[in-house]
């Protein structure tokens, strides 16, 4: 595993108040399982259909109709609770979330509130080279999403499309353990990376396929250290819900005004309210959305339609035994195993599909040079493309082919980036592109000798610079290659021009 040493979090500290506050977040992330059937129905959960294309009768709640669970959905979640290291709950039970809301044609959620599928964990957290933050996991469940309005097609309607209804969501609540701007993000960041490892989750912020809900509240030093000795939440301060937030950059930016917001009304002498907000990027501040509500509020109770849900340990352990390569730990095998710094490896194992692509270029090779050629040559060509790893014109066996030439001598490192940016425009095998386009070094040790005794022929004052300054003799290694239209190998014309300087 990574060598990392964990570190208690250090509290974001608001400057500009009168007061020092530290700040104190935890988060509830809402992830669409990666499933083709919603929770309990057979209907897509497929993104962008015609608007209420999606829907079974018991999504859109027609009299009748009872919710069957869907198993693999069940299994999504104990997969993402294996991965958070969490315990997995043998028992578990639905219950019903009410409430009223235009896109909730039931007019409750099915949720689990009292007895969750999962259990507590933790997520690993990077802060830095070598430096570990722990975040606790206090629980996931399982509850259906909600539909979604439509306030722009009309000034005087508004639409509803139920496609998303019934959608299978895992909450996933985070301790309090979060302690500034940054930290959230990255956390958020974490999370996402092994959600998309794990194949429960494709982390699609922008399709609204991950979201996170923010608890933001402040409080004076050393109330949080009286917090983890009682575990009573009122020393953190009252704290105020940011709702569905999609964006890094939103999530920080938002935070801090928010914890701002909380300050200022402290320090003249006010009170938090607490209650949900909505983040506005536009004029990056945040506004009151409802009141927060609290559990009774929902008047929660077992849904009557769905038995307690009971698994066998066999079956999770058979879940288990399928668990693929975590982000950490591939990290720290790509460490070990190609010997690449801590910064190459994170780059190279942020999403699965890089990570699989290094390694198929890496095998049997120098993984130092190919991690290099990856990240500066490919990953940069793709940015500026705009292009993702799953579309890039060079596949992992073309750059690896530019790669054993280059090993081989028959190409030198300025060829190579020119056959790459001719696999990248034309496609083809890197080998025969370079035979039939005369790109291969010129290797023959007569050919460029008689090259070096031409051009040290012709320079006897500068052979004489070189003979008082060694470090000079690259000019006639310089001369040589461009003589030679570039293709002399550096090493064959390095050593006959030294030798033959006599140096």
């Amino acid at each position: 595993m990574l060598d990392l040493t964990f570190e208690n979090p250090k509290p974001k500290v608001i400057a500009g108040a009168l007061h020092d506050w530290e700040l104190v977040i935890g988060m509830e992330i809402h992830a669409q399982v990666s499933s083709n059937a919603k929770l309990f129905s057979g209907a897509s959960t497929g993104f962008g259909a015609e608007p209420n294309s999606h829907v079974a009768f018991v999504d859109a709640a027609m009299p009748g109709m009872l919710p069957v669970i869907n198993e693999f959905c069940v299994e999504q979640a104990v997969r993402t609770g294996l991965g958070l290291k969490a315990a997995i709950n043998l028992r578990s039970a639905f219950d019903r979330k009410n409430y009223f809301y235009p896109d909730l044609p039931q007019g409750y959620q099915i949720s689990q509130l009292y007895h969750p599928i999962v259990g507590e964990g933790e997520v690993l957290v990077e802060m830095g080279p070598g430096v570990g933050r722990v975040v606790r996991i206090e629980r996931i469940h399982l509850e259906q999403d909600a539909g979604k309005s439509i306030h722009d097609m009309d000034p005087n309607s508004s639409f509803v499309d139920f496609n998303r209804t019934g959608v299978a969501l895992m909450e996933i609540v985070s301790r309090p353990d979060i302690r500034g701007p940054e930290e959230a993000a990255a956390y958020v960041v974490k999370l996402r990376q092994i959600l998309r490892y794990l194949g429960t989750c494709d982390g699609n912020m922008q399709n609204g396929n991950l979201r996170a809900d923010v608890n933001v509240s402040v409080c004076r030093p050393g109330q949080y250290e009286k917090y983890q000795a009682t575990q009573d939440f009122s020393h953190l301060g009252t704290r105020c819900e940011l709702k569905n937030m999609n964006s890094m950059r939103f999530i920080q930016a938002a935070i801090d005004y928010e914890a701002r917001r909380q300050i200022a009304i402290l320090e003249d002498g006010g009170t938090v309210t607490q209650e949900t907000r909505l983040y506005d990027p536009d004029r990056n501040e945040t506004r009151s959305m409802r009141s927060k509500e609290e559990a009774h509020d929902y008047r929660y109770f077992p849904d009557p339609d769905l038995l307690p849900l009971e698994i066998e340990q066999a079956w999770v352990d058979g879940i288990a035994a399928t668990m693929p390569e975590l982000p950490d730990a591939k990290k720290a095998r790509f460490m070990g195993d190609f010997g690449l710094t801590d910064y190459d490896a994170n780059v190279l194992t942020a999403e699965l599909d890089a990570a699989n692509f290094f390694e198929e270029v890496a095998k049997g090779r120098d993984g130092k040079q190919a991690a290099n050629w990856v990240i500066n040559e490919l990953f940069g060509r793709l940015n500026k493309e705009g292009l993702s790893i799953e579309a890039s014109p060079v596949s992992a066996a073309q750059l690896g082919g530019i790669l054993d030439l280059m090993a081989k001598g028959e190409i030198s490192g300025k060829m190579a980036k020119d056959l790459f940016e001719i696999v990248w425009t034309e496609g083809g095998d890197p080998a025969e592109v370079a035979a039939a386009r005369g790109m291969k070094q010129v290797t023959d040790t007569g050919a460029i000798e008689a090259a070096v005794d031409e051009i040290i022929a012709a320079n006897p004052a500068q052979v004489e610079k070189a003979k008082a300054n060694p470090k000079l003799a690259g000019w006639f290694v310089g001369q040589v290659i461009k003589a030679t239209g570039g293709k002399a190998a550096p090493a064959t014309v390095n050593e006959l021009v030294n030798r033959k300087l006599g140096l």
